[in-house]
């Protein structure tokens, strides 16, 4: 599912316009991008969980070469599904 398919889903569920739905489709994202921004950790229960992690620097390979190269530490974002996710996924609800 892209985005137009995503504002026409949840225009429809939420009975709005492709409009209203849009914004609060963009909105949404603006939240989680600043949120992510300042490490803060965004549940929503039963559904997902984002948070920030920092992933140490460590070695890796280039898989073209084979040669060993150091790869940065960095902050990265985790998404952890939540349970009625997990049950969506497996046809049980």
């Amino acid at each position: 599912m892209n985005r137009t398919e995503l504002v026409a889903a949840v225009a429809e569920r939420a009975g709005l316009s492709k409009e209203d739905a849009n914004r609060a489709i963009t909105a949404l994202d603006d939240v989680l991008q600043d949120a992510a921004r300042g490490g803060q950790k965004v549940q929503i229960p039963g559904l997902l969980t984002l948070e920030v992690v920092d992933r140490a620097a460590r070695s890796g390979r280039n898989p073209r070469t084979g040669e060993t190269m150091e790869i940065a530490a960095k902050r990265a974002v985790r998404l952890t599904p939540g349970a009625a996710l997990k049950r969506a996924a497996n046809g049980e609800d």
